[in-house]
């Protein structure tokens, strides 16, 4: 047999195609850390921001005079002493209204507001997100004295509407701000197909935005509240009357030059604190996904 004989007859070898490369498995730093590298940075934070409110806690249910580091016997002389004699009761209500009162007017103008930014176009809309940017440096101290004397001659010294007014302009800028960025993430072809089926811009609006706008309105409006409800100043500033006053103002009646009383301190802080560790407790979910929805780019 020749030598092409041969080389015709031969099988010819099969080549094997390659598969597919396997995955590089890149193993990052974090990825082999010890637990205990995250698990103690961790821990001590969570020791550092607990320990302040078991401090405030132990003053507020240990007996006056006590230097136990356990509240034992419990007691709630302090509770009564600054809800009834210190007339915490009367501070706590004229809180709440304000702060609901806060809520509900910021969000329903910041809304307006977002729509408009969100939807329209004008001249000068770069000029007006501009000057509500640079309206969030200005310290709310500045506006103390031009606020006075407007409402001086509007006659709302000494009203609770005063400082739900100044509570609302304070917090209108980025909260028009956030709205936006929440309506932006909501396509306009949804409006459109509302239009198309012969719905007006209002009931367009109330039908197909509004809903998706739950998370953010709780995002915004939990955190006028939460203002509202800690700000110091303008209650101080706009109310004379102690059955006026607030929450904040009531705490810092509690010190004087001579002495501090402790127990009632602590106990009118966990007063304080109480009402927005719960709405918190209850929005966190709605908190969470409404950051979540401002943060992605529609």
């Amino acid at each position: 047999m020749s030598v092409k004989e041969a080389t015709r007859t031969a099988p010819v070898p099969v080549r094997a195609t390659p598969g597919p490369p396997r995955p590089v498995h890149r193993h990052r730093a974090w990825d082999q850390a010890p637990r205990w590298q995250i698990y103690l940075p961790l821990g001590i934070y969570l020791l550092f921001t607990l320990v302040p409110f078991y401090w405030i806690l132990l003053f507020s249910l240990r007996p006056a005079g006590s230097t136990s580091l356990v509240p034992w016997p419990v007691t709630f002389e302090h509770f009564e002493k600054v809800w009834t004699d210190r007339s915490f009761g009367t501070y706590f209500a004229n809180s709440v209204l304000v702060g609901v009162a806060t809520l509900v007017m910021t969000t329903l103008v910041a809304l307006a507001g977002g729509y408009a930014l969100a939807r329209f176009d004008f001249r000068i809309k770069r000029g007006f997100m501009l000057a509500l940017l640079c309206s969030q440096f200005v310290p709310g101290a500045l506006l103390l004295v031009p606020l006075f004397e407007i409402f001086a001659e509007l006659q709302m010294i000494n009203s609770l509407g005063s400082v739900i007014l100044a509570e609302t302009v304070f917090q209108l800028p980025l909260s028009i701000i956030l709205i936006s960025n929440f309506i932006k993430n909501v396509p306009p072809s949804l409006e459109e197909a509302a239009w198309v089926d012969g719905c007006s811009r209002m009931t367009a609006f109330r039908i197909v935005v509004l809903p998706l706008l739950r998370p953010g309105l709780i995002a915004v409006g939990s955190f006028a509240f939460v203002h509202s409800w800690n700000h110091f100043l303008f209650a101080l500033m706009f109310l004379n009357n102690q059955d006026k006053q607030t929450i904040p103002v009531g705490l810092n009646s509690l010190m004087s030059a001579d002495s501090v009383d402790l127990g009632a301190l602590a106990a009118g802080g966990i007063i304080a604190a109480v009402p927005v560790v719960i709405v918190f407790a209850f929005i966190q979910k709605w908190l969470i996904t409404g950051f979540s929805a401002g943060a992605v780019k529609g």
